[in-house]
């Protein structure tokens, strides 16, 4: 009983900590993500964000001292947000794509495959939507975290699996892993959809839980999945936002306004530098998978085609069920394809049609 009376002050006395205004001096900020650093969007937190962050505040009253929390040290992939609400970690890049029941609204371009294979064109929309779409801050505001802008998107997404792959109907009865919401790019082909994550795709597949994975280059590349799945296929899904960053809000909402002004000027260069990072590594991955044993081979577009023609509607699915929720589902898909379109995507199936 003494020790509970001692936890539970001492978490009072945290969560106290973390909404009392800022003062002149350091300021402790933790930072977390669930993946380790050789992953793209961790290791643009180290060298961009802060940097950035640090950078803006210089003849200021202020200085950050930072405490990086990566690779599951703080959370896991997935618990990200749960970090960020309970004041465990002030500023974090929260994984949208293993948050689809928490963040639906931020999951729009998991349920439009075969979209833009670029991931500025992505970026650019969904924070679009930010701007243009109350639904979508008040999506994280229900979880006491504040949008910071930009995020990032994985680059255009693929198949890889340890058989050869020619079209959709080589996939029956093959068990395939996918992130969370990309499970439904694999309905209708008769394959078996696992859902997984980059942390345990290779020992999966090597140990037989499934076949293959539904993955990107600059994550397959640094994973080594050619050794466990040396059959890769360029289906162009498409690239896909994967994650924000963001800050406990009650946190956020006492620091002053140039602490707030430098974690958005932050927040603004981690996206630009992993976007030009990740155009310089794409090819590169390419080649170091098949440098490594890969075979690569591309789906022909008449094939992409019907493999879209063959999903059934999970865009308005995922749009009316968020509806019945009170969420903007409809109008954020609808504003979502209305962008792609705008940027001159020549889209293999258009997901505003219901």
């Amino acid at each position: 009983m003494g020790n509970s009376i001692r936890l539970a002050a001492m978490a009072a006395m945290l969560a106290g900590s973390a909404v009392m205004p800022a003062e002149a001096g350091d300021i402790p900020v933790t930072v977390v993500n669930g993946h380790p650093p050789v992953f793209l969007w961790v290791k643009h937190i180290t060298e961009t964000f802060i940097p950035t962050v640090n950078k803006a505040l210089e003849g200021t009253d202020y200085t950050i001292r930072w405490s990086e929390a990566y690779g599951g040290t703080l959370a896991a992939v997935g618990g990200e947000l749960e970090a960020i609400e309970d004041g465990l970690a002030e500023v974090g890049v929260v994984p949208t794509v293993f948050e689809p029941t928490a963040l639906p609204l931020q999951n729009v371009t998991y349920y439009t495959p075969f979209g833009s294979s670029d991931p500025q064109i992505v970026i650019n929309a969904v924070d679009k939507l930010h701007r243009d779409i109350p639904g979508m801050i008040e999506s994280w505001e229900n979880y006491n975290a504040e949008y910071l802008g930009g995020g990032f998107a994985l680059d255009n997404y693929l198949l890889m699996t340890n058989f050869p792959v020619d079209s959709m109907d080589d996939l029956k009865g093959h068990k395939i892993g996918a992130p969370g919401p990309a499970v439904n790019w694999l309905e209708g082909t008769g394959a078996v959809g696992v859902a997984g994550n980059l942390t345990t795709y290779y020992n999966d597949i090597q140990t037989g839980v499934f076949d293959g994975t539904i993955v990107f280059p600059t994550a397959a590349a640094p994973a080594k999945l050619q050794e466990v799945a040396p059959h890769v296929l360029i289906t162009n899904f498409g690239a896909q936002y994967a994650g924000s960053l963001v800050a406990n809000k009650d946190w956020y909402d006492s620091q002053p306004a140039e602490v707030q002004e430098a974690l958005r000027a932050g927040a603004i260069a981690y996206t630009e530098a992993y976007i030009a990072e990740q155009n310089t590594r794409v090819e590169a991955a390419l080649k170091q998978l098949e440098d490594g044993g890969a075979t690569i081979t591309e789906l022909s577009d008449e094939e992409r085609a019907r493999w879209a023609a063959a999903l059934p509607q999970i865009a308005d699915t995922w749009a009316m069920n968020a509806d019945g929720q009170g969420l903007a589902g409809s109008e954020v898909l609808d504003a979502y394809v209305s962008q792609l379109k705008d940027a001159g995507v020549n889209l293999a199936r258009d997901w505003s049609q219901r």
